[in-house]
C-alpha cells in the first residue's frame, strides 16, 4: 500500500533514510549523512510531499516529491531489489508527466535502477557539499 505520509512517520523515515544513505554512499563520510539528521526529519521531510510504501503494515520505503523532482527514493535495506522501488517509481508517474532527481555518479545500481525506469542523464555535475559527482536524470512520459 502506497499512503501520503504523516509527521508521526518522519522518525522512521529518517531511520530507513540514514540506513540506505550509508549503505549505498560508501564513498562519502557516514558522519556527513549523521549529520544531516535533523534537517532530514525536520525541513526536508516536512516541506516535500512524501509517499511511503508499506508491505504487510510496515514501512518499507518512500519517495519524496519537490513538485516534478524526486528529492529523495529510499527504502530500508532489507527491502531493496525487489522490485518495491520499482512500484514507488510508477506510483508518482501516474501523478506527473516528467519527473527529475539527481543521483551520485558513484552509486551505480541507484543510477542504473534509474535507466530501468526510463530516466535519462542530461547533466553532470560536483556535488559541493560531498565532491562527490552528481547526475541529474530526467523522465519524460512518453507523447509529451
Amino acid at each position: 500500500m502506497i499512503r501520503l505520509a504523516k509527521f508521526e512517520d518522519y522518525e522512521e523515515l529518517t531511520a530507513i533514510w540514514l540506513e540506505a544513505s550509508i549503505h549505498a554512499h560508501d564513498f562519502i563520510d557516514p558522519t556527513y549523512w549523521i549529520n544531516q539528521t535533523h534537517e532530514m526529519k525536520n525541513i526536508y521531510l516536512p516541506s516535500s510531499e512524501t509517499w511511503i510504501l508499506e508491505d504487510k503494515n510496515q514501512v518499507v520505503g518512500f519517495v519524496s516529491m519537490l513538485d516534478d523532482h524526486i528529492a529523495a527514493l529510499f527504502l530500508a535495506t532489507a527491502y531493496q531489489s525487489k522490485g518495491m522501488g520499482s512500484q514507488l517509481i510508477q506510483f508518482v508517474k501516474t501523478k506527473h508527466h516528467f519527473l527529475s532527481l539527481n543521483v551520485y555518479a558513484l552509486n551505480q545500481q541507484a543510477v542504473h535502477f534509474y535507466k530501468k525506469q526510463g530516466f535519462k542523464v542530461v547533466e553532470e555535475m560536483l556535488d559541493k557539499n560531498t565532491a562527490a559527482m552528481d547526475y541529474r536524470m530526467e523522465w519524460k512520459q512518453e507523447g509529451n
